[in-house]
C-alpha cells in the first residue's frame, strides 16, 4: 500500500526524478511478488514435493514386506544392515542380535539384525522389513513423514523467493541511487565553479 500510495504521490510531483518514479514502480512491484509469487512458489513446490515423496513411498510399500523374525541369540558383532533413517539418536538403544524370519518366497532366512533393547533375549519376536529376496531393509518412510519434508520443502521455496525478491529490489534501487549520485556530481561540477560569485546567476 505504502508502495502504491508512492507511485502516486509521485506521478505529478514538479520535484519527481525519473529514478523516484523508477523506485517508486520497483517498490510496488516487489510487493505485489511477495504477496503473489512468494505463497506460490512455497505451494508450488511443496506440492510437487509431496506427489514425489508419496510416489516414492508408495513404492517402498510394493517393495517391502513385513513379517515376523524370532531372536537366536546375540550377535558377536554390530551389523551393519540397513538402518531406518527416522530413528535418529537410536543406535545406543538398539543392540544386534542374530534372528530368522521366513522371506516372502517361504525359504527361511538367518542374519544379524538390530533390534531393540527389550527385544534382544533369544527367543522374543519382533516385526522385520524385507525386500521381496527376503534381506532385511529399512521400513518404509511414513506418510506423515512424507508430508513434514513437503511443508518444510514448500516453505523454504517460500523464503528463498522472498529473499531473491527482496535482494532484486535492493540492487535496483542500489543502481538507481548510484545514477542520482552522479547526475548530482555532474551538475555540481557542472556550477561548481561560479558558485556563489557575483554576476554568476547565481
Amino acid at each position: 500500500m505504502r508502495a502504491a500510495t508512492g507511485v502516486w504521490r509521485w506521478r505529478h510531483n514538479p520535484l519527481c526524478r525519473t529514478t523516484d518514479l523508477i523506485e517508486a514502480w520497483v517498490a510496488l512491484a516487489a510487493v505485489v511478488l511477495l504477496a503473489l509469487a512468494v505463497p506460490a512458489a512455497g505451494w508450488i513446490s511443496g506440492a510437487r514435493t509431496d506427489a514425489s515423496l508419496r510416489s516414492a513411498v508408495r513404492a517402498q510399500h510394493q517393495q517391502r514386506q513385513q513379517t515376523t523374525a524370532q531372536v537366536l541369540r546375540l550377535a558377536d558383532a554390530p551389523t551393519a544392515g540397513p538402518r531406518n533413517p527416522e530413528s535418529v539418536g537410536e543406535p545406543q538403544l538398539r543392540r544386534a542380535v542374530v534372528a530368522r524370519w521366513t522371506a516372502p518366497d517361504g525359504a527361511s532366512r538367518t542374519g544379524t539384525v538390530a533390534v531393540r533393547r527389550q527385544l534382544s533375549d533369544p527367543g522374543d519376536t519382533f516385526r522385520l522389513w524385507t525386500d521381496r529376496s527376503g534381506r532385511p531393509v529399512a521400513p518404509p518412510m511414513r506418510w506423515e513423514t512424507a508430508r513434514a519434508h513437503a511443508v518444510v520443502v514448500g516453505l523454504l521455496a517460500a523464503a528463498l523467493a522472498a529473499v531473491f525478491i527482496e535482494a532484486a529490489r535492493r540492487g535496483i534501487v542500489r543502481r538507481l541511487l548510484h545514477r542520482r549520485y552522479e547526475r548530482l556530481d555532474r551538475a555540481w561540477a557542472k556550477a561548481g565553479p561560479d558558485w556563489g560569485r557575483t554576476d554568476a546567476g547565481s
